[in-house]
C-alpha cells in the first residue's frame, strides 16, 4: 500500500507545483508568454489524468472525516490528527487507570467493612471462593 499513496503523493505535488507555477505565469501575464502557460495548463490537465489513473490503487484506504473537517478546512496541519488522536487515548487511557484504581480501593474498604460486621459470612465466602481475597 505504501508505493501507491508514494505514487499519488509524487502526483500531487507535481499538480501543486504546476499549479504554483500557473498562478505566477498568470499574475505577471505577458503576451509573449502564451505559448508557455497553454504548455503548463496542458501539463495540468495530464497531471490530473495521471492522478485519476492512480484512483483504483487507492480507493481502499480510510481517511476519517476530522482530518477533512477538523483540520485541513481550518487550514491545520493533517498530521495533527494522529497526534491528537493519541493524546486523547493516552487521557482516556489514565481516566480508566483512575477508575480502575479507585474500583480496587473500594473492594478492599469493602471487604475490610464486610469482615468487621459479617466475619462468619464472610470466612465461609473466602472458604467458597478458596482464596485470600
Amino acid at each position: 500500500m505504501s508505493a501507491p499513496l508514494e505514487n499519488l503523493e509524487t502526483q500531487l505535488e507535481m499538480f501543486i507545483e504546476n499549479v504554483r507555477q500557473i498562478r505566477i505565469i498568470v499574475s505577471d501575464f505577458q503576451p509573449q508568454g502564451q505559448n508557455v502557460l497553454n504548455q503548463k495548463i496542458n501539463s495540468l490537465v495530464t497531471g490530473l489524468q495521471e492522478i485519476d489513473k492512480l484512483r483504483s490503487q487507492v480507493q481502499d484506504v480510510y481517511v476519517p472525516f476530522e482530518v477533512f473537517f477538523d483540520y485541513i478546512d481550518q487550514d491545520k496541519n493533517p498530521q495533527l490528527y494522529t497526534k491528537d488522536c493519541v493524546e486523547k487515548a493516552l487521557a482516556k487511557n489514565e481516566e480508566v487507570k483512575g477508575k480502575i484504581e479507585s474500583l480496587k480501593k473500594f473492594k478492599s474498604n469493602l471487604l475490610l467493612e464486610l469482615f468487621k460486621t459479617f466475619p462468619n459470612e464472610m470466612h465461609s465466602y473466602r472458604a467458597y471462593r478458596k482464596d485470600s481475597m
